[in-house]
This record gives C-alpha cells, structure tokens and sequence, in this order.
C-alpha cells in the first residue's frame, strides 16, 4: 500500500492517537493515506469509531505487529476521501 504520510503517536494513550491523527489528516490533500503507529490497544477501537462516523475518511486497514521496541505496534491506514 502506497502511504504519503507516516504519524508516530507510540507512547500516547487514548485519546491522543486519534487527535494526532485527526490533526494530520486534514493537511492531506483528497486521496492521500495515512499511517498511523500506535502502541494504544485502543487505538483499533478508536479508529473504527472514527471511520463509521467522519464522512471525509475511510480506514483502509489495521494491523497488529510486533514493534522493534518489544511492544506491540497497532498500524492505521486512513485516506482521506474529503
């Protein structure tokens, strides 16, 4: 998947993720993606939430690896559609 922007929000808790996320996502121009890596299990849920109810996004894809720092990495893919 071809990414335009990568967001490194590891570290953060909910809610941050997402308003990191939501900040960046709107210096995208239309049909751009973005990465998002998190170490916020509930990230995956926020995310989700987000997708269903934003009209200007759409989740493109969620994975779960494990990161080069011993922790899991939970990886967001967003493009932006408005």
């Amino acid at each position: 998947m071809s990414v335009d922007q990568e967001l490194d929000v590891r570290g953060l808790n909910c809610p941050m993720p997402l308003v990191k996320a939501r900040q960046a996502i709107v210096k995208l121009d239309v049909g751009k993606v973005l990465k998002v890596i998190s170490t916020d299990r509930g990230s995956i849920k926020d995310f989700q939430g987000w997708a269903k109810a934003a009209k200007n996004i759409e989740l493109l894809e969620q994975n779960e690896t494990a990161g080069n720092d011993g922790k899991t990495w939970y990886l967001h893919f967003v493009k932006r559609t408005g």
